[in-house]
C-alpha cells in the first residue's frame, strides 16, 4: 500500500472517529419534553422563540421557532445588566477601580447632595438607598430629557435619598448608570465605545449594541443582542471568564459577581418575577447551596428574555423572546429549567 493511500485511509478514519464522537454528544440528552414545553407555549411566549444550551464547549441544544433565528436582533431590558457589571469588574482587574470606592471620588456632585458614602458595589446590587420606585412607563419618559448619561447621572445625585446605602434594595436603573458613568471619568471615554472594545469584540459579540437612541445611553437597560452572541457572553462567565483561550475576566472577578451582596437586607421594591431571589453584581441569585453559596444565576429582562447558569449541572442556557414579562412567565422559566435539569445531572451534593 502507498503511502498516499495509507494518509488518505487514515484521515477517513479520523473523520469517522469525529464524526461517531459528534454523535454521541447529541445522543446522550432527549430535550423531547423541552421541545414540547416550548412548542405548546410558543404563543405565550410571543410567537418569537429561540432555546439555547451551552455545555462542554459546545451547543447541546437549540430550538428556533417562529421568526426568530440565533442571529435575531431585540431589545433586551434588564438582561443588559449582566454586561453593565462585567464591564466594570474589567476596570476592577486592571486596578482602576475598587468596589468599595465611594462614587463621590468620581463624581463630586453626590457629595454635594448629601450622597458621598455610596459605593460601587452598592450601585451593582441595587442599593444605592435612591429611590428608584417608578413605573416603567414613567421612567422611560424621564429618561427622554436627558441626552447623555452624565447629564441623567448627574440628576439622580439631585433625588432624595429613601434609605442609607447599604440597607434597603431598589430594583432599577439607577445604579448600574451611575456605575456605567464612573467608567466614562476613568476612561475619558463613552460607555458605548467601552463595551464594545472591553465586551462586546473579544466575546464575537458582533450584533450586540448600547445605543440611546437620540437620549442618554441606558447602561442598565439599553442593549440590543441576539440568542448566539448572549450565549458567547454566558459561556464565558460558565468557564469562569475565559471565552476560547481568551481571559475576559479573573476568576475573582466572576465569583465577586456570584456573591449574594443582599442577604437579609429589605426588598423595597423588586419585580414580581424575582421574588425570593437575591442579587449579586448585576445578577439573580437564582438558587444556592447549604452554604448560601450561589448554584443557579439568572438576568431577567422586561421583553422576557431569560439567561442563566446552572453552576452544579455546568450548562448554560439562553431563552430568547420579545414579550412583556409577567408573573405567569416565572412559571414557565421554572419549568423550563426543571426540564432541561432532568436530562443534565448534578455535580453538587
Amino acid at each position: 500500500m502507498s503511502y498516499l493511500i495509507k494518509t488518505i485511509c487514515l484521515k477517513f478514519m479520523l473523520v469517522v472517529c469525529l464524526l461517531l464522537v459528534c454523535l454521541f454528544g447529541k445522543s446522550q440528552f432527549n430535550f423531547s419534553a423541552v421541545d414540547k414545553l416550548l412548542t405548546t407555549n410558543q404563543k405565550e411566549l410571543g410567537n418569537n422563540v429561540v432555546a439555547m444550551v451551552y455545555k462542554d464547549g459546545k451547543i447541546i441544544y437549540q430550538k428556533q421557532l417562529g421568526n426568530y433565528t440565533v442571529r435575531s436582533k431585540a431589545p433586551i431590558a434588564s438582561c443588559s445588566k449582566w454586561f453593565t457589571a462585567a464591564l466594570v469588574m474589567t476596570f476592577v482587574d486592571e486596578g482602576k477601580l475598587s468596589l468599595d470606592d465611594r462614587v463621590s471620588k468620581f463624581l463630586p456632585i453626590y457629595e454635594t447632595y448629601g450622597k458621598s458614602y455610596i459605593t460601587i458595589r452598592q450601585c451593582l446590587s441595587h442599593l444605592t438607598g435612591i429611590d428608584d420606585n417608578q413605573k416603567t412607563l414613567a421612567k422611560i419618559f424621564e429618561r427622554k430629557k436627558f441626552e447623555s448619561l452624565e447629564e441623567e447621572v448627574n440628576f439622580f445625585a439631585t433625588r432624595e435619598i429613601a434609605s442609607n446605602p447599604g440597607t434597603s434594595f431598589f430594583y432599577g436603573g439607577i445604579g448600574l448608570n451611575i456605575a456605567g458613568r464612573v467608567l466614562e471619568v476613568i476612561s475619558k471615554r463613552k460607555f458605548e465605545a467601552l463595551m464594545k472594545q472591553r465586551i462586546f469584540i473579544p466575546l464575537n459579540m458582533n450584533s450586540s449594541t448600547f445605543s440611546g437612541e437620540g437620549y442618554a445611553v441606558n447602561t442598565s437597560g439599553g442593549a440590543v443582542s441576539t440568542a448566539g452572541d448572549y450565549l458567547n457572553f454566558l459561556s464565558m462567565i460558565l468557564d469562569k471568564g475565559t471565552f476560547m483561550g481568551k481571559r475576559i475576566l479573573s476568576e475573582s472577578a466572576i465569583t465577586q459577581m456570584q456573591t449574594i451582596q443582599t442577604k437579609n437586607i429589605p426588598k423595597k421594591n423588586i419585580p414580581t418575577t424575582a421574588e425570593g431571589y437575591e442579587y449579586g453584581l448585576g445578577e439573580w441569585i437564582q438558587e444556592t447551596d447549604a452554604s448560601g453559596n450561589s448554584t443557579a444565576i439568572s438576568c431577567l429582562g422586561l421583553f422576557g428574555t431569560f439567561p442563566y447558569i446552572d453552576k452544579c449541572r455546568g450548562y448554560a442556557c439562553i431563552l430568547f423572546i420579545k414579550d412583556l414579562l409577567s408573573e405567569q412567565k416565572k412559571e414557565f422559566y421554572i419549568a423550563l429549567k426543571k426540564s432541561i435539569d432532568a436530562e443534565i445531572p448534578s455535580g453538587c451534593n
